[in-house]
């Protein structure tokens, strides 16, 4: 589809131009949401891969729980993630939750978003009121209008809430930005509603951080275990997991044996 076409299409299926574009660059498709950043990006010669480094580090999610059965997804955007998951976690059922009933008609027509099945529902509305007690092992959480995350995404109702909605083993995954002022804010919240296990995992290219909030977790993880799941995830599923165990260090307490999920200050 040429780009002439892309713009055509958002103008009459989402109605305000500009707020919402797809464009097309070196063999991506992109789309952008309230302004110039890039929300999403799509391969054109492989729909289904995770064409952005953030959202392959949010697949890091698997170093803490490789086998979900009940995915909550909170933000659609073109619908890389989704796509990914169900071609690849074939015992996982996604459930995923978007605002902007444009984003899932663009996410449909232009990103090879799959109809919905038995293991994939797509739903608008509010993600905030999405969540319910133990509706989920694993949250993930990818929320943006341009640059910025809602407000009622980061708040302490909502962290307090997806504690809740996960079960006994449960990980929140949430994708923020390196340079956001109320970062350090927003990862104090985290911590307060999940007992301090809270993880953070710079992502390799990108300037994002992504959060690992953890349910039910033991107080530490041996980097001896780390390594040999993401030997296990890597060959499965062809991402860097033995990068992402090293890039833990960086913004973690830890041991040389060690990871520390919940710090001695918070037990």
């Amino acid at each position: 589809m040429s780009r002439g076409a892309l713009r055509r299409f958002a103008r009459r299926a989402l109605g305000r131009a500009p707020a919402l574009t797809v464009s097309e660059a070196r063999g991506l498709r992109l789309l952008h949401v309230g302004g110039e950043a890039v929300q999403s990006a799509m391969r054109l010669d492989d729909p289904d891969a995770l064409a952005l480094d953030y959202t392959r580090c949010m697949m890091a999610f698997l170093l803490f729980h490789p086998a979900p059965r009940e995915i909550l997804m909170i933000g659609l955007g073109g619908g890389s993630l989704a796509k990914f998951v169900h071609r690849h976690l074939r015992g996982a059922r996604t459930r995923v939750v978007e605002l902007d009933e444009r984003i899932v008609a663009v996410a449909r027509s232009l990103f090879h978003l799959p109809p919905d099945d038995a293991r994939l529902a797509i739903e608008v509305g509010d993600g905030a009121e999405a969540l319910a007690p133990e509706c989920a092992d694993v949250l993930v959480v990818d929320g943006f209008d341009d640059e910025s995350v809602p407000g009622a995404l980061v708040s302490q109702p909502f962290f307090d809430a997806a504690w809740a909605a996960l079960a006994e083993r449960g990980v929140l995954v949430m994708n923020l930005m390196s340079d956001d002022p109320q970062l350090d804010r927003v990862l104090q919240r985290m911590e307060h509603s999940f007992g301090g296990a809270v993880l953070c995992l710079p992502a390799l290219s990108d300037p994002n951080v992504i959060a690992f909030a953890l349910k039910g977790a033991p107080r530490a993880l041996a980097w001896s275990a780390l390594r040999s799941a993401a030997e296990r995830l890597q060959s499965r599923y062809g991402l860097p997991f033995g990068r992402y165990v090293n890039a833990l260090r960086r913004m973690n307490p830890c041991t040389a044996a060690e990871l520390v999920v919940v710090p001695e200050a918070a037990r």
